[in-house]
């Protein structure tokens, strides 16, 4: 199955590159695309857990769907994320 996402804190290709590198390294998760300029990531998932499980890797990461808290401390994940994104 594909879906996708919208999420918050996105804010360049830094941040595009981490969300990648930390979403493909989970089991049954591929295809992942990032779009900076809406704000959203696109992947394929085989099954409820693996959507699961990628949602909370963004949420992690500072990167949560639209609608939910975000709090400074997530703010400043994200802020760490992209820059770990931009090094690699």
């Amino acid at each position: 199955m594909t879906t996708t996402l919208f999420i918050q804190n996105l804010k360049c290709n830094g941040c595009a590159n981490t969300i990648t590198t930390k979403l493909n390294d989970l089991a049954n998760v591929s295809g992942v695309m990032v779009d900076v300029e809406n704000d959203s990531v696109t992947f394929d998932y085989q099954d409820e857990l693996a959507l699961h499980n990628a949602k909370e890797t963004l949420k992690a990461n500072g990167y949560p769907e639209e609608g939910e808290r975000n709090p400074l401390g997530t703010k400043a994940k994200s802020f760490v994320s992209c820059a770990i994104g931009r090094m690699n």
